[in-house]
């Protein structure tokens, strides 16, 4: 009788001990999301409040060990399910719509905890736009600041692939180039960036896929058939994305397995 009591208690001890190791584990995962509070000065007035939604929905969902993780803005969101595109399982999504370069950096806690297999990065469009937010009125949105130039973009994403790199060592890191657009005051700003990201992948803290030379046309703008408003992409856009880059995707995964 005193064997079963010491044993029932030592099963109580055992649950109570594990289940605060249980809370513990959670709260240091919470603390790998950004605040609610926590947003980019340079989010146009929209994603001032889209990215704290989404930033929700990643704690609802974390990544595992060994995801591949496309990381970006609304053009990498829109993609929604990246398994089901490339056929492949663990291809998670952490696009954020209006997401900038500033935004990207401050949410990369996640992404280094769990060691993906591989991300792929396509951000900065949207600190570009805000560098001439005033050129598209059609757009009406409302940036608290202006992103201070396009060089200050390219440092960024080359800052964004060097943390994953160094945090997670094991991890591959794909930069891609910046998609062309059909706004003409982009363009110049766009080369420059993508030239920057050329240039310094012999530094070898990123590979670059190029996006840009397969989606541009005769000149320089995002081809008509690739997107529905001249810079989001169309069903035959991401059926473009998806073919160019499966041939990684699957030796990624190949080597995972």
């Amino acid at each position: 009788m005193k064997q079963i009591i010491i044993l029932f208690l030592s099963v109580i001890i055992s649950s109570s001990l594990f289940g605060q190791t249980n809370r513990s584990s959670s709260k240091q995962e919470e603390k790998l999301y950004p605040t609610r509070e926590t947003v980019s000065r340079y989010h146009n007035n929209w994603t001032q409040k889209h990215y704290p939604q989404r930033i929700s929905a990643f704690m609802k969902d974390p990544l595992e060990e060994g995801d591949i993780v496309f990381i970006g803005n609304s053009i990498t969101e829109k993609g929604k399910d990246w398994s089901d595109k490339f056929g492949i399982p663990h291809i998670r999504n952490r696009g954020i719509s209006g997401d900038v370069t500033d935004g990207v950096l401050k949410r990369l806690d996640e992404v280094i905890y769990y060691k993906p297999e591989a991300v792929f990065i396509l951000i900065g469009i949207n600190d570009l736009f805000s560098i001439h937010h005033d050129a598209d009125n059609r757009h009406q949105l409302v940036y608290d600041k202006i992103v201070p130039s396009d060089k200050y973009v390219a440092r960024n994403i080359l800052r964004i692939a060097k943390e994953i790199r160094h945090k997670s060592p094991g991890t591959k890191v794909f930069v891609q180039t910046l998609l062309p657009t059909r706004r003409d005051y982009l363009k110049e700003d766009i080369l420059f960036v993508n030239k920057w990201i050329k240039k310094n992948e012999s530094k070898g803290f990123y590979k670059v896929i190029d996006l840009y030379s397969h989606f541009v046309d005769e000149n320089g703008d995002l081809k008509k058939e690739l997107t529905i408003d001249g810079v989001h992409l169309s069903a035959s856009g991401y059926e473009k994305w998806v073919n160019l880059e499966k041939p990684s995707i699957q030796e990624i995964a190949k080597e995972h397995k």
